[in-house]
Order: C-alpha cells, then structure tokens, then sequence
C-alpha cells in the first residue's frame, strides 16, 4: 500500500556534473541569464515534491493519534473522520489494506472483536491516499472486584496493604487507596516496586478502633471497589523465619540439630518476641510431625529414622497476638550413620623356621607325653598279646 505520511514517490533528477555549475554562485548553469539553459523539467519536479511533502506533514500534524477502547467481544464502528457514508475509502490495520468486507460504506465495523484486534487504523480518502482518520484500538474488559490484603510483618511499626486484580483487564487500570482508622484518614505511601503495595505507619499502639481501607479500580471500560475492615492485632503476621540449618549429630543416628533466625523484618524481638512451630518429615512418607517452642531459635530432633533424608521447615509468630506465618524454605538432611568396616581378605603367611648348618636335625631323646596316652599304649599292647595265646591254643586243640 502507499505510504501513511507520503505520497506515491516521484523520480527526480539533480545536476551531478560539476561543468553544469557555477561554482561562485553554487547554482545550475541553465538557471542563470545568459548561460547555457538546462532541461527545467528536472527543477519543477523536485519543488513540486517538495511541496507535496509539506502539505503531508502539515495534514498528519493535525491528526493526533487517538485512543479507542472497546470491550471485548462487541462490534466496533470506525468512522472515516468527516467523510460521507458513500465516499471512497481504504483503511489499513498496522500497516495492512483491510479486506472490503469489513467495510460499510466509508465505515469500518468489527465483528466480536478479540485481543488480536488490538492495533492502529488508517483511513485514506480514495485514490489520493489523504489520511483522513486515524486511531489505537485497545481491546480489554472493564476491572472485577479487586483483591485487597492487609499485613503487619514488622509489629508494632505498622502495616501494609497489597492488591490485585483476579483477571487481567489487557488494557491500563488505575488504582486509588483510603485508609481510615475512625474519623481520620491516614497516608498510604506506595512502594515504588511492587507498584501495587503501600504502607502505612501506627499512629497509635494497642487501640480498639478498626481501621477500614477501601481500594477502587478504574480503567476506560469501568470501574469497581472493595473494602475490608479489621483490628490491629488481627493483621500481625511475621514473616517466615530465615537462615534453616539441619545437621545431623555426631555418633547419634535418630538426631537431626535444627537452628534458626528471626525475620529480619521483625524489629524488636525483645520486646515483642516470636513463638516456632517447627515441622518435619522424611521424604518416604507424607505425614509431618510438629514441635511448638515457645522460645529459643534450635531444637534437636531426637526421633528421626536412622539413615532416612529428611525434609524441615519452620514457621513463626507472635507470642500473643496476630497468625502464623508461612513456612520458612524447606531444608533437608539425613541423620548421621556409622561408616562402615571395610573387610579385607589376606593371604596366609608361609611360616619360616630357623635351620642350622646340618641339613638334618635328630628328634629329641626323651618325649614327654600325658598319662591318658601312655595308658593307652599299654592297652594295646595287652590286647595284642591277649590275642597271641589264644592263637597258640587253637593250634594246640587242632593237634
């Protein structure tokens, strides 16, 4: 398509050649009096253009860029500016001729438009490509009741409140924030990250009065508001504790030694000091065990599984007043096991005996032996001569 800021290109030619110059004057030898005339065709052409363009300039100057919202899935109209209904017009979507059928007349309409409609258009009259119309389209929704919470995490300085829209709305909110703690209204200074937090400071411990905040949202499509009421005590909630240690305890194979640090957002734990609740589990299962410690910052675990990696967390809160915090980041360990005993399988040692020069050693002239076996010897010999006068008198009885 033609361009949006300028007309169709037009070729125009200029003096290159340095003996058609003057070179005092700076000017086309055809143009001064008396010298030799150049082609003027090549001259119109270019201050013509030139022309052209100033007119564009000036026209798309006096057409600001407008903003239109529109909701998603309705029809939009797009008028072509002033133009008749039966004028001739081409309107392009981002830089895109959009097919005729979304025309009526001079008119653009868009069926059940979505976020893809979301875009810049153009209107041009005909075929002289003057930009007549043109506009942003932002397509989204007008905002839903908002989400308010608030939260004491550094007791007893003050509070904050945070927000947020249960669906996005696709196109820009803004929101607006009143704190009141009976008849006065306090400050909320906002945060500059996250932009949907403000704080607000006590102005006065230990009170009964409830404080009422009320956040309304609005954008070009609507507006919505919701709003919460409470008492100074009910919003305490510390953050979680930080800096989770588990190790295991030497020579010990059911205890895991657990340690800890406050938030480091709670500023007086003195004086306003933080109960634990600790909880634990080994991964093989799924049901924790809990411990509450009503002060000191370690426990030791004295009923873990021998050999089992386990899982800890621990959450906090304040000794009287407010809730529990969230659990602080989970840590792991496994409580300590023996090393085993590394058994090793040594070859028999040959024995060596000590030799004299004689190549042979005679046995010993006396022998000591027990008495059991030197009885022993004597029966036998009893018994074998037993046997030989039984022999002699068989042979005798034969004869």
């Amino acid at each position: 398509m033609k361009s949006q800021f300028y007309p169709t290109r037009v070729k125009c030619s200029v003096w290159r050649n340095p003996e058609e110059f003057d070179e005092k004057s700076g000017t086309p030898l055809g143009i001064q009096t008396g010298g030799k005339m150049a082609n003027p065709v090549p001259s119109a052409c270019c201050m013509v253009l030139a022309a052209v363009v100033m007119v564009y300039a000036q026209r798309h100057s006096e057409l600001d860029m407008q903003v239109q919202y529109e909701r998603l899935g309705a029809d939009v109209t797009m008028q072509c500016g002033a133009m008749d209904w039966d004028a001739a017009v081409t309107w392009s979507a981002n830089g895109t001729d959009m097919d005729e059928s979304h025309l009526n007349g001079s008119r653009l309409v868009l069926r059940n438009v979505d976020l893809t409609r979301t875009g810049q258009y153009a209107c041009y009259e005909g075929s002289s490509w003057h930009l007549k119309y043109q506009t942003y389209l932002k397509v989204g929704t007008s905002p839903k009741e908002p989400v308010l919470m608030c939260r004491s995490n550094n007791y007893p300085k003050g509070f904050y409140c945070s927000w947020h829209l249960p669906s996005p709305t696709y196109i820009p909110n803004t929101f607006n924030i009143t704190v009141m703690h009976g008849p006065r209204e306090l400050v909320c200074e906002k945060d500059a990250f996250p932009k949907n937090r403000c704080h607000i400071r006590y102005l006065q411990l230990f009170s009964t009065v409830k404080y009422k905040v009320t956040l309304t949202v609005t954008n070009a499509l609507g507006r919505n508001a919701t709003t919460i009421t409470f008492d100074e005590f009910a919003i305490v909630k510390p953050d979680p504790p930080e800096n989770v240690v588990a190790k295991p305890v030497s020579n010990n194979p059911r205890r895991l030694e657990v340690r800890w640090q406050n938030p480091s957002s709670w500023p007086d734990p003195e004086s306003f000091p933080l109960k634990f609740f600790l909880r634990y589990r080994p991964l093989i299962l799924d049901q924790w065990q809990h411990v509450e410690l009503s002060d000191g910052t370690s426990h030791t675990i004295t009923d873990a599984y021998a050999g089992k990696e386990y899982i800890i967390q621990v959450a906090a809160k304040d000794n009287d007043i407010g809730t529990w915090s969230d659990w602080s980041v989970a840590v792991h360990a496994t409580p300590w096991t023996e090393e085993p005993k590394h058994l090793t399988t040594e070859a028999p040692v040959a024995e060596t005996t000590t030799t004299s020069s004689s190549s042979f050693v005679p046995p010993p002239t006396t022998k000591i032996c027990d008495q059991e076996a030197v009885v022993g010897s004597g029966a036998v010999t009893m018994s074998w001569a037993a046997g030989l006068v039984l022999a002699a008198a068989g042979v005798l009885f034969i004869y």
